[in-house]
């Protein structure tokens, strides 16, 4: 290497580290919470997880109490037993991102210290493309619930969790003769379902579209969280990322996890939140 170039090497090297972006700043957890409710859609409500076509609160990822799903609560209440019996799921089946501002005013009510939110699925997976949520509206309903929460429960801890990747759902689910039944037979999804096994490039490029609407809405959770403040906390694209499997999905539906996909998003989600 020539004189020059060794005269430039520690520069560059020096000028690489100046231009990496700053370390997203990690939410304090403080004490364990001796409450909480959990705010959603279908998911959160253990949505054929034991049933068909029932809400399965106990089976809920996040304020569950059945023990193979090892939900938040219980983790939580583990290291904390006074959490034992405040945990709340105004969650509700069908919910929207538009639903979130309601459901905000539920835990300020219940005075809980920790929430979870998991929501966004509905706005994407609706019976055509068009009608998906706008993401504008998406982030105007998020930041109005946030906003009533941050009013509300001042202290409370507030983890946002990213969309699971409903694409995903789509290949691990199309090769399946059952899947296929279910998405058509009960109008699962169609924005993203519809013709599943077409590789014509409209249809490619529908599904694409709508998992790009997912990505916008996850952007839009995280950048709504960090305006917060301190006491929000997103788990950076965690459940967005994980590869689930059609044998953590609801055989009767394959679109809800069953309960082993809820045991599976607690503890993917536990261990990117608070982690008390």
């Amino acid at each position: 290497m020539s004189p020059f170039r060794r005269l430039l090497a520690p520069l560059a090297a020096l000028t690489a580290l100046t231009l990496l972006p700053a370390a997203p700043a990690v939410a304090d957890p403080g004490p364990p919470p001796g409450s909480m409710a959990s705010l959603g859609d279908s998911i959160t409500r253990g949505f054929n997880a034991c049933g068909w076509y029932v809400d399965c609160t106990s089976r809920s990822f996040s304020t569950g109490d059945n023990s193979a799903v090892n939900s938040h609560y219980l983790r939580v209440r583990a290291v904390d037993p006074a959490i034992d019996g405040h945990n709340h799921n105004d969650a509700r089946t069908g919910a929207k991102s538009a639903d979130m501002y309601g459901q905000a005013g539920t835990a300020v009510g219940q005075g809980v210290d920790y929430v979870t939110m998991l929501i966004g699925a509905n706005d994407a997976c609706t019976g055509s493309e068009s009608s998906m949520t706008p993401v504008t509206t998406f982030r105007a309903n998020i930041d109005s619930a946030l906003n009533r929460l941050r009013s509300g429960l001042p202290d409370a801890r507030v983890f946002v969790m990213s969309i699971p990747d409903v694409h995903r759902l789509w290949s691990v689910g199309k090769g399946s003769g059952s899947a296929r039944t279910a998405w058509s037979l009960f109008g699962i999804c169609q924005s993203l379902l519809a013709n599943p096994t077409s590789t014509a490039q409209p249809d490619v490029d529908r599904r694409d579209r709508v998992r790009q609407r997912v990505v916008d809405y996850n952007t839009q959770l995280a950048q709504a969280c960090a305006a917060y403040g301190p006491n929000c906390d997103f788990d950076g694209n965690a459940v967005f990322g994980y590869p689930f499997t059609l044998n953590q999905l609801s055989g009767w539906d394959y679109f809800h996890p069953n309960a082993t996909g809820q045991q599976v998003l607690a503890t993917v989600s536990y261990a990117a939140g608070f982690n008390w």
